[in-house]
């Protein structure tokens, strides 16, 4: 008798098992089902998250002033970041067009010239010799210089392209991200509490804790170092515009991205100024030289004034989170690479050292 109920026993405990590992499957399997079909959509509404945590203060104030009204100042900050995003973009892009139009006429007509480079470039450390020859060459003949880099131009053209068609959708993608993250500031409340309630399960009595270092990390990062980058990128680019600097849209981008990932603007802007002066008259190329190392250099000052308190993030995490977001994701993985990794490191250093002033706001 005992034989038979302990077997029964086991049996049920067999059966219950069973079930168990069905119900987990069947769970994991709809977790699966979920992520494949919204993967398409994550990076979008991940950017979404974050520029709402981001401009949450800002529609706090906003709404405040308006009376209440969430729906209103949610509308206004979207309509706003989408001018911000498309009056730029359509404009540096017919810059750029205009640049390569008017490069392809006058290589046509035979009347594009570049002029020679001073003799001081020569004297350059490491990349001075290489960068006067290729200049000279071009001050030479520029159909030379094509000939000499007709290779590399050749494997690099369907990158330009590929790249060119990238912008296209990762403006769309900001976009919807815009509107995503507007719905979300109409929600704060129930966006709060499911982050609580996210935190709370995953990291248990902290998650309150959790939750508060994720929003001042997000805001740090987004307004810091993302913040800091694109204030550089505007006024540096004005001054490229207003100086009738040739594809001043694809220098406007190289120096975002230079800017984000933490590398000194000077490695862009010095080559600039050295161009400039090839061209342009003494007196507006002095100013478009000292406009140009004064915003490159403001980092140092606007960033510690965004970025607030609690929130130091070594370049390194930065550096890396961009370029790793960048190969990941696209130009839109560059901005979240950068704060999740930032994230990443905080949650970190809360859980492995202890940092009681890690959190602070």
């Amino acid at each position: 008798m005992t034989e038979n109920t302990e077997e029964h026993h086991e049996e049920k405990h067999f059966q219950k098992t069973i079930n168990l590992v069905l119900r987990i499957g069947f769970i994991a399997l709809l977790f699966i089902g979920s992520y494949l079909i919204l993967k398409p959509f994550l990076a979008m509404v991940l950017w979404g998250i974050i520029i709402a945590v981001a401009l949450f203060p800002m529609h706090k104030k906003l709404s405040k002033l308006l009376g209440n009204r969430e729906k209103l100042s949610a509308t206004i900050i979207v309509f706003i970041g989408i001018s911000l995003l498309i009056i730029p973009s359509i404009f540096f892009t017919n810059s750029t067009i205009d640049s390569f139009k008017e490069i392809s006429t006058q290589m046509d007509s035979g009347t594009l010239q570049v002029p020679p480079p001073n003799a001081d470039v020569k004297d350059w450390p490491l990349i001075g010799k290489p960068i006067y020859d290729i200049w000279l060459q071009a001050s030479k003949s520029l159909s030379g210089l094509f000939e000499m880099f007709a290779p590399q131009i050749k494997d690099f053209a369907p990158t330009i392209l590929s790249f060119a068609t990238g912008l296209a959708g990762t403006l769309l993608l900001f976009i919807v991200s815009l509107i995503i993250s507007g719905a979300l500031l109409v929600n704060t409340k129930s966006a709060e509490k499911a982050a609580q309630l996210i935190f709370s399960t995953l990291a248990g009595k902290d998650g309150a804790e959790f939750a508060k270092l994720a929003s001042a990390t997000i805001r740090g990062v987004v307004q810091g170092v993302l913040g800091t980058a694109v204030l550089q990128t505007i006024f540096l680019s004005i001054g490229l515009f207003a100086i009738g600097f040739p594809a001043a849209g694809v220098i406007s981008l190289i120096i975002l991205f230079v800017a984000i990932i933490q590398l000194p603007l000077a490695i862009v802007i010095l080559p600039a100024i050295i161009y400039v002066f090839s061209y342009a008259n003494t007196t507006p190329a002095v100013i478009f030289a000292i406009w140009s190392l004064g915003w490159g250099i403001s980092d140092s000052f606007i960033k510690p004034i965004l970025m607030g308190r609690g929130v130091d993030i070594p370049m390194l995490v930065i550096l890396l989170g961009a370029i790793g977001g960048m190969i990941l994701g696209g130009i839109i993985g560059l901005f979240i690479g950068a704060v999740v990794l930032a994230f990443s490191y905080k949650t970190f250093q809360a859980i492995f050292m202890n940092n009681d002033k890690i959190i602070e706001n």
